[in-house]
């Protein structure tokens, strides 16, 4: 029964049921061609049979199949997780000097949070970006492909993990513009501090900084990756630019210099198509600028609404799509009907705090699916815990996947997201919040937070034949 019970260590994971399934069956049926054979029914064979035909009907009692026998064993599960991790550092060499080593304390809970939950494609946010994937290359090799204990857990350390396949780019934080954008009346083009930061195409104290890299199981269709770095704001249809309230102008807290090379995005926005089962799911990943940190231009809080709306356009019809320019010059959206998960911190919770109208705009998209949410106990209990501003907040606090600041506020939020395109069906999702008596809780604590202030959340999409199981082609379980 431990072999059994061992190839479902992720709660009753069922991505491997097929072949598990049909060794055990196999295994019931010699056992129960030998009972007949002798009789003799308190043969070990026939416990055993009965051991495992038991078992494995518990098992699949938790997973979402097929009801068809012809498709029993074509069943599989794939989870698609985000997870802000806080990997970043006051100069571009601080990340890399802790990861050479591999005891530092603060990657080694957030690997342990990423082995503990399994993913099949992962994005990691605030994840410092360098050319040469130095960073990317020692978290793997010294944390994830280690086995990790912080939390201490009773069940014992948790199992390596390993991505043979990944992407990440360049993206904007970092990057100066030559130009004073945070308008101190000077230009700080010397790295490390805030105004410097402050005068990049996105928020960096050195190119890099708050970067992203998408890690996978399955392979990634590097040749067929589209970035949009480069996309001008001002190229946007309707774009909500800032604009000086001092002026009769309208939209002209930048100038017309700054707008011809202000990027939309203040990191980047990636489609990766990956390649599942011989199915392609495109991985949509982005970070938009936190819509405060501004004044009464709302600088920042416009351009979080249209960085997440590009996703709402990318995904709607040709006419909405049209403005879109890939960084290889290719114009228009995703072609209708392939498959899709929209990933990343956006910075936008629908019911509170600030930048409501640009997730709900994406949210309110009939293309994805919204209306199941991941959550937690850990969110719910922190609330009540923490009180403040959570106490009269709007949302629900099991779907909060950021622990932010209570006096004044804004309090906990959701700020994470997993959206699978409408065409997907969902099998499970959540979001890692245990609760203050879970061993694991060590793991994300309160501040100051052993891994990150954001929670990793994760949603399983359900396979057919390895194939997305398309909505209304049968009955889930």
């Amino acid at each position: 029964m431990n072999i059994l019970f061992g190839a479902f260590s992720r709660s009753f994971d069922c991505s491997k049921l097929a072949i598990h399934a049909k060794q055990w069956f196999h295994f019931v049926g010699k056992s129960l061609q030998f009972v007949g054979k002798s009789l003799q029914w308190r043969s070990h064979h026939l416990r055993a049979s009965w051991l495992g035909l038991m078992g494995l009907l518990v098992i699949l009692g938790q997973c979402p199949l097929w009801l068809g026998p012809t498709q029993l064993w074509a069943i599989e599960t794939v989870r698609f997780a985000t997870f802000n991790v806080s990997l970043y550092g006051k100069q571009a060499d601080a990340v890399a000097s802790r990861l050479a080593r591999s005891d530092d304390p603060q990657a080694a809970a957030v690997a342990e949070i990423i082995q503990r939950v399994r993913p099949d494609v992962l994005l990691l946010n605030e994840f410092d970006y360098d050319p040469e994937g130095h960073n990317i290359d020692l978290f793997q090799q010294n944390y994830l492909q280690r086995e990790q204990n912080v939390s201490q857990s009773p069940t014992g350390p948790a199992e390596p993990i390993d991505y043979p396949y990944r992407f990440s780019a360049t993206v904007n934080t970092g990057i100066h513009s030559g130009f004073d954008l945070d308008r101190n009346g000077k230009v700080d083009s010397q790295p490390g501090s805030n105004h410097y930061a402050g005068d990049c195409w996105g928020y960096g104290r050195y190119p890099g900084q708050y970067g992203m890299v998408l890690l996978s199981r399955f392979p990634i269709v590097q040749s067929e990756v589209r970035t949009f770095r480069k996309l001008l704001w001002k190229e946007v249809a309707d774009a909500q630019l800032p604009d000086d309230e001092s002026t009769t102008m309208p939209h002209d807290w930048y100038t017309d210099e700054m707008l011809a090379h202000f990027p939309l995005s203040s990191k980047s926005h990636w489609d990766i198509p990956v390649k599942i089962h011989g199915r392609t799911i495109h991985a949509f990943a982005s970070h938009p600028t936190p819509p405060v940190f501004d004044g009464p231009e709302d600088r920042n809080g416009r351009r979080n609404h249209d960085e997440i709306r590009f996703w709402a356009d990318y995904i709607d019809s040709p006419s909405r799509a049209g403005y879109i320019r890939d960084d290889r010059g290719v114009r228009g959206g995703l072609t209708e009907g392939k498959f899709f998960v929209i990933l990343g911190d956006l910075n936008g919770d629908p019911h509170d705090g600030q930048g409501r109208q640009g997730i709900g705009r994406l949210l309110s998209s009939a293309k994805i699916i919204s209306t199941r949410v991941p959550e937690s106990e850990g969110g719910a209990q922190q609330a009540v815990l923490q009180g403040g501003a959570n106490s009269s907040q709007q949302g629900n606090p099991r779907h909060d996947t950021l622990d932010a600041k209570d006096q004044p506020g804004p309090g906990n939020l959701r700020l994470d997201y997993v959206l699978p395109s409408a065409n997907l069906r969902v099998a499970r999702m959540g979001v890692f919040w245990p609760e203050s008596s879970d061993p694991t809780f060590r793991l994300v604590g309160t501040h100051p937070f052993p891994s990150s202030d954001h929670r990793l959340v994760w949603v399983d999409l359900t396979l057919e034949n390895g194939k997305p199981a398309v909505k209304g082609a049968g009955q889930v379980r």
